[in-house]
């Protein structure tokens, strides 16, 4: 396929071929956007479609066509890409289903989709099971049905994956412009990654939208990245949908904890786009970054002429990560300057009504809020929909602070039906950012403080493996002790005879386990704090034919579980969490790809929330990060070095101390 879809998404000749209302709706739309290039109907029996010439055959159009949408049946289908290849057009939409998507009703539908993409050759194609795409910049769509869209000069694009949700993402009424809507369909051919890349090539573009069921190709969505971010073009999206994980059954903590869409996460993390959870979030989100693109952090204000409001943002804020910067000196002066004596001044601020219906004083007021340490401040104000005329003082002073001051200034709602559509549209026309909804304005603003750059580093895939088995405690924890990992002094023994002579040869006390169990706590397999002449007394009890036999780690400050599972959709999901018995009660981990640098395991154990036990918790000694993070590259070396037989690795727990770390158990699955 060629990599220009240029001529596809700005087309100055579109043909529909078939007939009927899906057609005839493409050629409707077309005209109602007022798309200024050729539309060239193709149907065999036809004279004309909707006012239009109809031409019998793709052979006799003109020329060959830059877009062109197929509305007829999957087998027809196939034929019209060929012929259209040959001819030299520069792209289809596939509107036909019963290919990949359909192959649990009709098996054949997976070879129909191989052959589809054979005879496109270079030619691009979105689909099969495609609604198109809309170009509100240009007025070009092909697009079979009603639409919200509206011509702008500059906006954001949305790819989904659900052409369901694209059209409902047309019909939003929150002044967000959208430059272009385009559903991906089966992505046959074309990659979602591949068509958001040449999507950003359009300098009217300012953020990208997207909706992703599950990642396809891991190297597009990386090259993705890196082109968005030098560009400057902001990605967010939202990540719906769980992927396939290679573990037969759940051996570890690890795989219970991490679950199927860790991997996801961590990938969208490595890539610096942030992920939203529903809709009405990512709009928001969008909006904000048209008006200003990625915040540089979290730091937000509030005003509102209510102490309930001034409340509920603050309590809503709370978990979010974002914070509300104590107001500075010359905040103080501005604001008391503006508001009298009577106001107590704070962040979220309670104005009070008293300079209500002055817009040189609201503006004044609301400017105070802005400053250096803020990267975004918000004026919540609800329009009522009975008579709005006396909240028109709010909207003209939004206008003014931005005006004013040039800073990122919101006007929210915290109704998203208390905000008029034409106040949406007179906010935006005046670089202000009208926000539906305190929830969501509290998301897009963390989304866009988020937005960070990707990593340089690809992420290793993993290959195909066969039949997985579990690796023996002693075993494991010898081959990775060989890639560096810090193990404690250990037998393996069988039989009394052995228990004994090990325990000459150690230093007690012990820590004496049952071999062969995945969870040996469950089964009374772990015995602490042995003493020699009991080692014989409890192997015994503990009734497995072998046993391992180690010195206990003393000194510990903190319990670590380090993880790495192998996800084929996303590639091995390193786990680092609070660890022990404890581990899946306490649920506190975090999530990486690997490869991952030394600095993004020290940031990633840094979020957990027994951070502070290894950085010293109320005067006792904290952990050595050093010779934890050194454990954790250890386990990554490892993996790294077997991808082609490694499946699962846990060190469950990591005992770190003021001067080492050692894992005191270990786990390995591998074919």
């Amino acid at each position: 396929m060629s990599n220009n879809l240029n001529r596809l998404f700005q087309p100055k000749s579109i043909a529909i071929i078939g007939g009927g209302a899906w057609c005839e709706q493409v050629i409707k739309q077309s005209v109602l956007m007022d798309y200024a290039g050729q539309i060239w109907p193709v149907h065999p029996k036809s004279e004309e479609i909707s006012g239009f010439k109809a031409f019998k055959s793709v052979q006799d159009l003109p020329e060959a066509p830059d877009a062109v949408f197929i509305g007829v049946n999957r087998h027809a289908t196939i034929q019209l890409v060929g012929e259209l290849s040959a001819l030299g057009s520069g792209g289809a939409i596939c509107f036909a289903s019963g290919f990949s998507e359909a192959v649990a009703e009709d098996e054949t539908g997976g070879d129909l989709q191989a052959e589809l993409v054979a005879v496109a050759g270079d030619m691009p194609i979105l689909g099969p099971n495609c609604y198109g795409f809309v170009n509100a910049l240009d007025g070009a769509l092909l697009w079979p049905d009603q639409h919200g869209c509206q011509r702008v000069e500059k906006g954001v694009a949305i790819l989904t994956q659900s052409s369901n949700i694209s059209i409902n993402l047309t019909m939003q009424q929150r002044g967000l412009p959208i430059a272009y809507m385009v559903t991906c369909g089966n992505m046959a051919q074309t990659t979602q990654a591949q068509i958001a890349s040449a999507l950003i090539d359009d300098p009217r573009v300012t953020a990208v939208g997207l909706h992703i069921e599950g990642f396809k190709d891991l190297r597009d969505w990386e090259a993705l990245a890196q082109k968005a971010h030098a560009k400057g073009v902001p990605l967010v999206a939202i990540k719906v949908g769980v992927s396939e994980q290679a573990q037969q059954a759940t051996v570890s903590h690890t795989a219970s904890l991490a679950g199927s869409d860790a991997g996801a996460q961590a990938f969208l993390d490595r890539l610096g786009i942030p992920r939203l959870r529903a809709l009405p979030d990512m709009l928001e989100t969008l909006k904000l970054l048209h008006c200003y693109g990625p915040l540089p952090d979290g730091n937000i204000a509030s005003i509102s002429c209510s102490g309930g409001e001034a409340s509920l943002i603050a309590d809503m804020s709370v978990g979010t990560g974002l914070e509300f910067p104590k107001l500075t000196d010359r905040q103080k002066t501005a604001l008391r300057a503006a508001l009298g004596p009577m106001v107590a001044l704070n962040n979220p601020l309670d104005y009070h009504t008293y300079i209500w219906r002055d817009q040189d004083a609201m503006a004044r007021a609301w400017s105070g809020m802005t400053g250096d340490d803020v990267s975004m401040t918000f004026s919540i104000v609800d329009y009522p929909t009975t008579d709005p005329i006396d909240w028109t003082c709010a909207t003209h002073a939004a206008l003014k602070v931005r005006a004013d001051t040039g800073a990122r200034f919101g006007v929210v709602a915290s109704l998203p039906e208390l905000m008029p559509q034409d106040v949406a549209a007179q906010l935006m026309d005046g670089g202000v950012v009208p926000i539906m909804g305190l929830r969501e304005a509290l998301s897009a603003t963390r989304a866009a403080s988020n937005i960070g750059a990707p990593s340089t580093e690809p992420v290793c895939i993993p290959g195909e493996i066969g039949e997985v088995s579990l690796v023996s405690e002693a075993e494991s924890k010898a081959v990775l002790a060989a890639h560096g990992l810090p193990t404690p002094q250990n037998r393996s023994v069988r039989g009394a005879d052995e228990a004994a002579q090990a325990a000459q040869e150690l230093r007690p006390p012990f820590a004496i386990k049952g071999a062969g169990l995945a969870h040996k706590s469950e089964h009374a397999a772990v015995r602490l704090e042995v003493m020699p002449e009991d080692v014989v007394a409890t192997a015994k009890d503990i009734g497995t034919d072998e046993i391992l036999i180690e010195e206990m780690i003393t000194g510990t400050v903190a319990e670590l579980l380090v993880g790495v599972v192998r996800d084929p959709a996303h590639g091995y999901v390193l786990t680092l969490g609070a660890g022990g018995v404890l581990t899946e009660i306490l649920r506190d981990t975090t999530s990486l790809l690997l490869p991952a640098s030394t600095e993004d395991i020290r940031a990633a154990l840094g979020k957990l929330n027994i951070a502070p036990l290894l950085a010293g918790y109320r005067g006792k000694p904290g952990a050595d990060i050093n010779a934890t993070v050194n454990a954790v590259e250890s386990v990554q070396a490892y993996v790294l070095a077997n991808t082609d037989t490694v499946s699962e690795v846990e060190i469950n727990p990591l005992l770190c101390t003021p001067d080492r770390a050692v894992a005191v158990d270990a786990l390995i699955r591998k074919a």
